[in-house]
């Protein structure tokens, strides 16, 4: 009887790095025409945020001159943005 080797299985694996990110950014700049009171509930309108997040996003844009305020598809993003300049506030979207 002649002696069986063990079968030899070799499995390739791919070190990858999934990334769930939304492709589309929606960028709100900062004023001098809107109180802060304005930008929060446009902020909340448009995102559907609590008032602290809102609040939060008003301040980054008021200090860094800019704030990324939503992540999404670009329907989506063209919403947001829509709701934001309602009021004339200045918005970009970013891909």
């Amino acid at each position: 009887m002649a002696e069986q080797k063990p079968q030899e299985i070799t499995e390739i694996q791919k070190d990858e790095e999934v990334s769930i990110k939304q492709p589309f950014k929606v960028v709100l700049f900062n004023d001098d025409f809107h109180s802060f009171d304005e930008v929060i509930n446009q902020i909340i309108k448009a995102i559907k945020c609590g008032f602290e997040t809102a609040r939060d996003f008003a301040f980054e844009a008021h200090v860094k001159g800019k704030a990324i305020v939503f992540n999404g598809t670009l329907n989506e993003c063209l919403k947001v943005s829509s709701i934001l300049e309602e009021i004339e506030l200045h918005t970009q979207i970013l891909s």
